[in-house]
C-alpha cells in the first residue's frame, strides 16, 4: 500500500555536526541560531563557509555511519526509520516530500536529506514553500499559505498519507500537527534517546460543521481563486477563517484548510453563479451530465478563477489570455473563445462587453464538435 511521508525539516543535521570540543567552534552553534532565517542571499559569507563545513560532515556520517549513527545525527530521518522499523527498504513504492524553510540552512539541511534517502532508493522531493521562515508572523503566514496550496496535491493518489514531525522548528510543527489532524492518517513522533520508538497518533474523527459555509459559498470560492470581498458580504463567517484589510478579505491558512476539506460537497452539487459570467442552457447540460465528482469541482474552481481576474480587471478578457491557467483563445476562423479547465476539459464561449458567455463544456472533440470547428 503505497504511502506519502510528508517530513518537516530542521536544522539539527547541521547543528548536530559541530565539534564542541573544538574551541574555535564555540561560536558556530550561535551563529546558526541567530541566521537562521535568512536566504542564503542574505547569510554572512563565513556563516555559509561554517554551513558548508557541516554540512560535508553530515554527508560522510549519512554515507557511511551506522544506523544509529544516522538517526542520532537527523531528527527527520530518525522519524523515517522508525517509521519503517530500520528496514528502508520498505519504503520504495512511497513517496517523501521534505518541508523546508526558504533559508540556507533549510535549503541545505533538506538537500541533504534528499539526497540521502534518493540514495537508498526511496523516492525523495524536497518543497520550499515561498518565503517560509520564523523570522515573522508574515513570512511565517505567507509560507503556510503556499504549503497548504500545495497540500492537496502532494497527497493525490496515495492510499495513505503520514506527517513526519520529528523535525522542523516548533512553530511550523504546531501548525502541521493541526493540519495533519485532516490530511494524515497518522502523525509520527519519536521518543528521545537510543532505540527510539515512533508514536503515532491517528487520524481522529474531526467533523467540520459548515452549515455557516453554505450561505457563502460563493464567496469563499472566489477568495479561494485569489479575489478580495467585502467583509460586509461575509458578515457570518468567523474571523478565524478570514483575514481584513481596509474592510477587504481574503481567506486565512485556517480558512484555506477549512475550504479544502469541504468543497467538494458544495463545488459539485449546484453551479454556482460568478459575477461577469452567464451560462447558456447548453452549458448547464453539459455540466449537469458530468458524473464525476473531481471535474466538477475543477471546473466551478476555474469558472471562480475567472470571474475573480475579471473582477480585478474590470471584465477586460485580456486578463484570461495572459493567464497561464485559463489561457483563454479564439478558434481560428471564428468569433469563438475557449479556456482550459484541465489538460482534456476545456469551456468554450463568446465575449460580450464585460461578459463572458459560456456555452459548452466537456473534452476537446465535444467542444469542437459542438461549436462546429473541427
Amino acid at each position: 500500500m503505497s504511502k506519502v511521508i510528508i517530513s518537516t525539516i530542521g536544522t539539527s543535521l547541521l547543528t548536530q555536526q559541530i565539534n564542541r570540543a573544538n574551541s574555535d567552534e564555540n561560536s558556530w552553534y550561535g551563529k546558526l541560531r541567530d541566521t537562521a532565517n535568512l536566504s542564503s542571499e542574505n547569510t554572512p559569507s563565513d556563516v555559509l563557509d561554517i554551513i558548508h563545513i557541516l554540512k560535508g560532515r553530515a554527508k560522510a556520517k549519512l554515507e557511511h555511519g551506522t544506523t544509529t549513527q544516522i538517526r542520532s545525527a537527523s531528527a527527520e530521518l530518525n522519524g523515517i526509520y522508525g517509521l519503517y522499523h530500520e528496514k528502508l527498504e520498505q519504503g520504495q513504492q512511497d513517496m517523501h516530500w521534505l518541508i523546508a524553510t526558504d533559508t540556507a540552512q533549510g535549503n541545505e539541511t533538506a538537500a541533504a536529506v534528499e539526497t540521502f534517502l534518493l540514495d537508498k532508493g526511496l523516492k525523495a522531493q524536497v518543497y520550499t514553500p515561498k518565503g517560509l521562515s520564523t523570522a515573522n508572523t508574515e513570512c511565517f503566514s505567507n509560507g503556510v499559505d503556499d504549503l497548504l496550496t500545495q497540500l492537496e496535491s502532494m497527497v493525490q493518489g496515495y492510499q495513505q498519507v503520514y506527517f513526519n514531525l520529528v523535525g522542523g522548528f516548533k512553530s511550523l510543527q504546531a501548525y502541521l500537527n493541526t493540519i495533519g489532524m485532516f490530511y494524515a492518517d497518522e502523525i509520527i513522533y519519536i521518543f528521545e534517546g537510543a532505540g527510539s520508538e515512533v508514536i503515532k497518533i491517528p487520524q481522529l474523527p474531526i467533523k467540520i460543521d459548515d452549515s455557516a459555509i453554505a450561505p457563502y459559498v460563493t464567496q469563499f470560492a472566489l477568495m479561494a481563486a485569489g479575489a478580495e470581498i467585502q467583509r460586509s458580504e461575509l458578515m457570518g463567517i468567523q474571523e478565524a477563517l478570514i483575514f481584513t484589510v481596509d474592510d477587504e478579505a481574503t481567506l486565512s491558512n485556517w480558512g484555506k484548510l477549512i475550504w479544502n476539506q469541504v468543497k467538494e460537497r458544495f463545488l459539485s452539487s449546484e453551479l454556482l453563479t460568478f459575477s461577469h459570467l452567464e451560462y447558456q442552457p447548453s452549458f448547464v447540460r453539459d455540466y449537469e451530465s458530468t458524473r464525476d465528482r473531481g471535474d466538477r469541482v475543477k471546473l466551478q474552481e476555474t469558472l471562480a478563477k475567472a470571474s475573480s481576474l475579471l473582477i480585478k480587471h474590470r471584465g477586460n478578457t485580456a486578463a484570461l489570455k495572459g493567464d497561464g491557467g485559463i489561457q483563454l483563445e479564439t478558434y481560428k476562423n471564428t468569433n469563438i473563445d475557449h479556456f482550459r479547465v484541465t489538460l482534456s476539459l476545456r469551456v468554450s464561449c463568446r465575449c460580450v462587453g464585460n461578459k463572458m458567455s459560456l456555452r459548452y463544456y466537456g473534452t476537446h472533440d465535444h467542444v469542437e464538435r459542438s461549436e462546429g470547428v473541427r
